[in-house]
């Protein structure tokens, strides 16, 4: 995983620890306040709340506790893990940036490519110039690399 999205889950433990799980438990204390447990919707709503707070809780502090980060900028060479890449899809003459990454961290909207998806794993080993066949949900598509950085 990248330093940026190890930070980015951390940032997100660390909320969930000293604002979601503090607030659930204080609306799970008022719904409490209120009466009849077996009808009373907000203290329902609270306690599935907080158990899916407690469960991302606990899926965070495994991915972190196993992570291994990896700094892109002492990297070069040939695409691999944590490279920024620019493609050109041969068909369209669609040009793409994308940083290949980790699954957890995995956005492709954002320019984040799951490192495990068919087109990562086309591009692991190739270089500028190379060109890549990728089998997609959509059909074959070819894209020819453009750049290849570590940033």
């Amino acid at each position: 995983m990248t330093r940026a999205g190890f930070t980015a889950l951390d940032d997100e433990l660390k909320t969930l620890k000293s604002v979601e799980r503090p607030a659930v438990i204080r609306a799970i204390a008022e719904a409490r306040e209120l009466g009849d447990l077996s009808e009373n919707a907000e203290y329902h709503s609270a306690r599935e709340k907080q158990s899916f707070i407690e469960g991302r809780i606990k899926e965070l502090e495994a991915i972190l506790s196993l992570a291994e980060v990896i700094d892109p900028t002492k990297l070069s060479g040939p695409i691999k893990f944590g490279a920024t890449i620019t493609i050109v899809d041969e068909d369209s003459d669609e040009e793409k940036t994308y940083q290949i990454v980790g699954e957890t961290e995995a956005d492709i909207e954002a320019g984040k490519l799951n490192v495990r998806s068919p087109l990562a794993r086309a591009l692991i080993g190739k270089d500028e110039g190379d060109s890549v066949e990728v089998r997609t949900p959509g059909g074959q598509r070819s894209y020819e690399v453009v750049s290849v950085r570590y940033i």
